[in-house]
C-alpha cells in the first residue's frame, strides 16, 4: 500500500539522522496520512454515497476549504482516481 495522499500528492521523503558526532544514517519522513470516509450528497434529496480516501491532514484542510465535490472534480480532471 503506497503512502501517497490522493489530494495533495504528498509522499515519503528521505533524509539523514545526524548524530552528535555528525554520523549520518538514512531515514524516512512519512506524511501524516489517514484513511477517511467522506460523504458525497447526491443531486436528489436522501441519496448519496461515501468515498474512502487516503489523505494527509493538509488534504483534509483542502477538502474543508473547497468542498469534497470540487476536490473530486479537480482529481478527475487531472486523470486521477
Amino acid at each position: 500500500m503506497s503512502r501517497v495522499c490522493k489530494v495533495t500528492g504528498k509522499n515519503v521523503m528521505v533524509g539523514n539522522n545526524v548524530s552528535h558526532s555528525n554520523r549520518k544514517t538514512r531515514r524516512r519522513f512519512l506524511p501524516n496520512l489517514q484513511v477517511h470516509r467522506f460523504w458525497i450528497p447526491g443531486e436528489t434529496p436522501g441519496t448519496g454515497r461515501r468515498v474512502k480516501l487516503k489523505v494527509s491532514r493538509k488534504g483534509m484542510r483542502t477538502i474543508d476549504k473547497h468542498g469534497i465535490e470540487a476536490v473530486l472534480a479537480a482529481l478527475q480532471k487531472q486523470g486521477k482516481e
